[in-house]
Order: structure tokens, then C-alpha cells, then sequence
């Protein structure tokens, strides 16, 4: 049985934290941002943990079981 192919898109949006978990990086931090306060960009620059909804299908994406 061949390899199972890791999903591009999610490869440069997801990464593996030591501990195993999936890490991703916030929404809307890309334009606009002028009208954003800074603590709101602040917030935003840093990875926060996936929920547990999502990982399930993201895990299939990345290849790990």
C-alpha cells in the first residue's frame, strides 16, 4: 500500500508542539489593520492550540495516526 501524501495547505499552516499537539496561527492579522487596536494585534501574532473538533481531520491531513 503506498505512502499517504501530507496535504500541502495544511503543512504550512499547522505545526506538531513537543507535547504532540497541533498548534495554528490566528485569523486577522493579514490587512486592516489600522482600525485594530494593539492589543488586539498583540494577541493576535501568537500559535494557539486546535480544538478538539478540528483535529481529527487535521491530524488526516498531516499524515499522523
Amino acid at each position: 500500500m503506498p505512502k499517504m501524501k501530507t496535504n500541502p495547505g495544511a503543512k504550512k499552516r499547522f505545526k506538531i508542539s513537543g507535547t504532540g499537539k497541533i498548534r495554528r496561527k490566528h485569523a486577522y492579522k493579514s490587512h486592516l489593520l489600522t482600525k485594530k487596536s494593539k492589543k488586539r494585534k498583540r494577541n493576535l501574532r501568537y500559535y494557539t492550540n486546535l480544538e478538539k473538533t478540528d483535529r481529527n481531520n487535521i491530524r488526516l491531513l498531516l499524515g499522523i495516526k
